[in-house]
């Protein structure tokens, strides 16, 4: 049975010598070890290998044995067995080559979820910004001040990637035409047009939490990469200011490359939460106007 074990110990010699004994004695064995250096403790991260039968209450109990405090264990793969180094390496290569990617990548690198846990379950929270777009990731075993600023160095990887994006010219779809798409708003929503014809909209219906309105929004393929995503999400939120909303929902799926540049684009504050194959993205509207009557 592999597990991953964090546990907090005193920063002194001889104290993991002490927690290496005992699991040694137990015939419990190291087959990976990571180090979070703290001011006056330190955050330890053990790959181990147990007995048949051990339970994360046995492993609690034999780190608080030797010293140790805020044990947490969890069933792991031989894939945790994979250099700490080579998995950042290959994290950045993942996000610098899709961006809105980074949810899921970071999630997975911290070992982490990016959706909420059960009710009643205690979770860390790690908070990261790209422009301004927050994004959250939780898990039970408490987030390292390492940890933290490993995962800053990689919001502000995806914050230069999409700088770049964005400064690179954009391939024309044949069939676009030229001008530029008008807005028409109504209380459900925005249509963009062009000569009376609807290349993009974004339409707005109730949910089931107060305050909230879900948001669908499309664009014709042409005109995809042009600005209109961006307007017609920037429109729309104002439009849910007219209706009362607190905050717009959109949800799609997580291989939507789209989203993140378009939030980012648009100037709007989100949250973005991964959750199997589907990605959320929540805009607060308090600092928002509404549409003029």
């Amino acid at each position: 049975m592999l597990w991953r074990v964090r546990a907090t110990l005193p920063d002194q010699p001889g104290t993991l010598a002490v927690l290496a004994q005992n699991f040694g004695d137990s015939g419990v064995n190291i087959l990976g070890l990571q180090i979070f250096p703290g001011v006056d403790t330190v955050t330890d991260e053990l790959i181990l290998r147990t007995p048949s039968g051990w339970s994360e209450a046995d492993l609690a109990r034999l780190v608080e044995r030797s010293g140790g405090t805020g044990a947490s264990a969890v069933r792991c793969t031989e894939n945790a067995l994979v250099d700490q180094p080579t998995r950042y390496v290959r994290a950045a290569r993942a996000i610098a080559g899709h961006p809105a990617s980074f949810p899921d990548v970071v999630a997975k690198l911290f070992d982490a979820e990016a959706d909420r846990g059960p009710d009643g379950v205690e979770q860390d929270v790690m908070e990261l910004t790209v422009g301004d777009v927050d994004v959250q990731i939780r898990r039970a075993a408490p987030f390292t001040p390492t940890e933290i600023a490993r995962g800053a160095a990689l919001a502000d990887l995806v914050a230069d990637q999409m700088d770049r994006m964005r400064g690179k010219p954009v391939v024309t779809a044949p069939v676009r035409v030229s001008g530029d798409a008008q807005l028409s708003t109504t209380i459900n929503g925005v249509e963009a047009t062009l000569d009376g014809v609807t290349v993009g909209w974004a339409r707005l219906r109730l949910s089931e939490e107060p305050g909230v309105l879900e948001l669908s929004l499309r664009v014709d393929p042409a005109w995809q990469r042009h600005g209109v995503g961006r307007r017609l999400l920037r429109e729309a939120a104002r439009v849910a200011v007219t209706r009362q909303a607190t905050e717009i929902v959109m949800t799609t799926s997580t291989d939507n490359e789209a989203v993140l540049p378009m939030v980012l684009a648009a100037g709007l504050r989100g949250r973005i939460r991964m959750a199997s194959e589907t990605l959320t993205v929540r805009v607060p509207l308090r600092d928002l106007k509404p549409v003029p009557a």
